[in-house]
């Protein structure tokens, strides 16, 4: 039986979720997670994608953005996740699906939520228990969102798409 399309809004917030095939390690090392971060930073600019909270796992992705159309929604991901397939396939000597089926959008309404899911998001690391103190994780927006007064990859919550 054929999977059932996805219900996409235009202009929406959502909470992504992408996870390693078999639930595998996706980063296994710094350079990893790095990489990552600049594909990303590439796939916001080209399918002009607002970026609002993230967390890299090692075994799993999430990311709290917003899309001025549900077919950039997907197109962002699709490029996203076969860019690091190719870098992590390439530099492992591996081959095949690294993500695990399609990636899980859940949509979020730009109130109060937003932000209790980019703390969810930011808090993984500390439910794992891979950390004590949300600050301690290198992988997350935490720190830019809250600590930093200069923003690298996350834009502002009242942020607005280029023409």
């Amino acid at each position: 039986m054929p999977r059932l399309p996805r219900t996409f809004m235009n202009y929406p917030c959502y909470h992504i979720i992408t996870r390693g095939n078999q639930r595998q390690t996706v980063f296994r090392n710094e350079k990893d997670y790095t990489v990552y971060l600049g594909i990303l930073k590439k796939a916001k600019r080209k399918y002009r994608i607002l970026l609002y909270a993230y967390c890299l796992m090692p075994n799993h992705v999430h990311l709290l953005i917003e899309s001025p159309s549900s077919l950039n929604m997907s197109k962002f991901m699709q490029w996203l996740n076969r860019g690091y397939s190719a870098y992590f396939n390439q530099g492992y000597k591996t081959s095949g699906h690294l993500w695990q089926g399609r990636f899980i959008s859940k949509p979020i309404l730009k109130d109060q939520y937003l932000i209790h899911c980019a703390n969810y998001i930011e808090s993984n690391p500390v439910r794992a228990r891979m950390v004590e103190n949300i600050a301690g994780y290198k992988w997350s927006s935490y720190k830019e969102r809250c600590l930093s007064s200069e923003p690298d990859l996350l834009d502002d919550v009242g942020g607005h798409f280029e023409e």
